[in-house]
């Protein structure tokens, strides 16, 4: 019973210790520029095959040799491409990469609006080392939040790992630091160990529904009239096997929207883009439109940039 209890107590204390060495959280970052994403052409993103994700899930996939593969600029290697609702609210979407054979595959990001169009891009730094815990073993993670903007369907993450990060190593934390520190004792003066990147690998992904706003918004918001058609992507089917074909238009309202009416749901934006809630902020745009406002679409818009 006393071994028992001091293998539980050496497991709470390293625990702690893991806990308290681990870097900042990687949803403190932001996304760089999607300028700096690698370009890829129209034709190449709509001949993916996209693997459709409904939060909430924690979903592994394996990139092996059977997996989808790009290698065109400085991509290299197997990807996974995944598509997500964005009728749903705002996605939390946690990626981790286990470590694998003593190799690490480093994942880039980057997400797609509902037309294939780059609307943020993650590169391999915002994904950082985590070392193991009770429950998870050495990893690259990040957490992604993303605001779907309202009246698409779907958006698309496309994960792959590039040929300078083929390059590179990762250091990771000897487990015998790890555990003196956990216990108090001194912490051994012994190298660490480094991981190979590899090509291939095992992702980890959750995804949650969430009540508040993310921090990157996925999606343009276009002047009425001007959205663009919708894209079939080939290699994506439903739940049975047919392809998802897209919504029909809204029917443009009839009748122009009072000037009161228009007054109250631009009031009701400003109001909740003040609050930080853009997603109540996009319904009430959404519905203001729908019902026939000129203005509503402008008055996000400059709440947003800080100017409404």
């Amino acid at each position: 019973m006393k071994n028992t209890v001091n293998r539980i107590t050496r497991g709470v204390l390293l625990a702690c210790a893991l806990c308290a060495s681990l870097p900042a959280l990687a949803d403190t970052l932001q996304p760089t520029d999607v300028a700096a994403a690698p370009e890829l052409s129209h034709a190449t993103l709509q001949s993916l095959h996209w693997q459709p994700l409904t939060p909430p899930t924690d979903t592994t996939i394996t990139l092996g040799p059977q997996s989808q593969t790009l290698n065109q600029g400085e991509i290299q290697g197997a990807v996974a491409a995944l598509a997500l609702p964005a009728n749903r609210g705002s996605l939390e979407i946690t990626l981790s990469s286990r470590l694998h054979n003593k190799q690490l595959y480093v994942p880039n990001v980057l997400v797609l609006d509902q037309h294939l169009r780059p609307a943020a891009y993650y590169p391999g730094s915002y994904f950082t080392y985590r070392q193991p815990g009770v429950m998870s073993g050495d990893r690259l993670e990040g957490t992604m939040k993303l605001t779907p903007v309202l009246g698409q369907q779907q958006i698309y993450l496309l994960i792959y790992t590039t040929r300078q990060d083929l390059t590179t190593k990762t250091q990771m934390v000897n487990p015998a630091k790890a555990y003196a520190a956990g216990v108090g004792n001194a912490v051994p003066d012994i190298p660490d160990p480094y991981a190979s990147h590899a090509a291939q690998g095992v992702l980890t992904i959750q995804a949650r529904v969430e009540r508040q706003s993310g921090n990157v918004m996925i999606g343009a918001l276009l002047p009425s009239g001007d959205t663009p058609a919708d894209v079939v992507v080939g290699g994506q089917s439903s739940a049975n096997g047919a392809p998802q074909s897209a919504p029909a238009s809204m029917a443009p309202p009839s009748e122009p929207m009072l000037a009161e009416t228009a007054a109250y749901f631009d009031q009701s934006i400003r109001s909740a883009v003040r609050q930080g809630n853009i997603d109540k902020a996009l319904r009430l745009m959404n519905e203001a439109e729908r019902l026939g406002s000129t203005t509503a679409r402008e008055t996000f818009i400059r709440s947003v940039k800080g100017k409404g």
